[in-house]
């Protein structure tokens, strides 16, 4: 409440809010001739209401109980609003926020949890994902952080990427990995529908599908190959085995972000692509950060005893378990984000994205 920053909003909550507590106890005193009288005995009058035929209604008086508790209520809202900050921009007397209780139980929690991540520190990423108990924790922070996007599988889905194939985008060194997931990825392939028209697209796409050896119209692909040359190979190459510095996808392989079909192809050199993977620095700490960074990597870089990722059942996480970045949180803030895919190397979908 205290954090607002419109005067006129802070201004109309304090309004409302006094108000209310005030018109309550108006309410009450314009009532009062009904407060605590006590009728003569046999003098009750009854509403009128009877029911089954023999059961009325009475019209007894409030009794005196109930209007102590009612003025206790508007006495505590009172105070509430003196001490607590509900005004507003009024931060209240006690000085309360939830903000600092939030960064207050992090803390703790960081304290709590760096004995954990302290051995971690001079080990490599590889040499970590090959610890049972650092894998552990990664699929934790996983789970609370990526699976909302990556599936609890990690096997991704439309737009968001497949973690466990050893296709990368950007390029699935630790390095890169700890690089997006601290930085985020913005993936953008821009449209070409101003340059490109549908048929010359359709031809694009059937030549794209056969560099991945899919079926594909021999003629069209012949077509398809010109315009390639003319508009795609800047970013995808010759070859079309794409360019990691730039994200832009090897259309050679069998992964497609966004599918095969060419429909799926030629919406996406008309109407281009852009997609975002959110940066978490900002959500895990750098250990963190480095567990899940060697637990992704590990998905198609098998360490010696890791078996497939299988799908789990998120709702029965134990969300306070040493994986998690705060109390209390499912990353993001909600946000923010809308959410939010923290492991991938490439949620960015870049020139042609597949």
């Amino acid at each position: 409440m205290s954090d607002f920053v419109n005067g006129f909003w802070g201004i109309f909550i304090s309004v409302v809010a006094v108000g209310g507590v005030l018109w309550c106890v108006w309410l009450l005193y314009t009532q009062r001739r009904w407060l605590g009288a006590k009728p003569a005995a046999g003098q009750v009058e009854d509403t009128g209401h009877v029911w089954d035929g023999d059961l009325t209604e009475l019209n007894n008086p409030v009794p005196t109980w109930w209007t102590w508790m009612y003025l206790l209520a508007c006495l505590f809202a009172l105070g509430y609003l003196f001490f607590m900050p509900g005004l507003g921009s009024y931060k209240g007397q006690l000085g309360y926020s939830s903000t600092e209780e939030v960064a207050r139980h992090q803390a703790q929690m960081a304290n709590a949890v760096r004995p954990i991540y302290a051995r971690f520190e001079t080990m490599t990423v590889p040499q970590i994902s090959q610890d049972a108990g650092a894998r552990e924790i990664g699929q934790r922070l996983f789970l609370n952080n990526c699976a909302q996007c990556h599936g609890s599988d990690a096997k991704g889905g439309p737009s968001f990427p497949n973690l466990t194939d050893g296709d990368w985008l950007h390029g699935g060194s630790p390095e890169v990995i700890m690089k997006t997931i601290k930085e985020g990825r913005h993936g953008v392939m821009p449209p070409w529908k101003a340059a490109i028209d549908a048929k010359a697209a359709g031809d694009i796409a059937q030549y794209v599908r056969s560099l991945s050896g899919l079926t594909a119209d021999p003629i069209r692909v012949f077509r398809g190959k010109r315009e390639f040359g003319n508009f795609c190979v800047a970013c995808h190459g010759v070859d079309g085995k794409g360019n990691p510095l730039v994200g832009a996808p090897n259309l050679t392989d069998d992964v497609w972000l966004y599918g095969s079909s060419e429909a799926s192809i030629v919406k996406t050199i008309l109407d281009g692509r852009d997609n975002r993977m959110p940066a978490h620095e900002h959500i895990l700490n750098p250990e963190q950060i480095k567990v899940l960074t060697a637990w992704v990597w590990g998905l198609s870089n098998k360490p010696e005893g890791a078996g497939d990722v299988q799908a789990v059942d998120t709702k029965a996480v134990d969300t306070a378990a040493v994986g998690t970045a705060a109390v209390g949180t499912a990353a993001v803030d909600t946000a923010a984000v809308d959410t939010a895919a923290v492991g991938t190397v490439a949620v960015g979908t870049t020139p042609l994205a597949k």
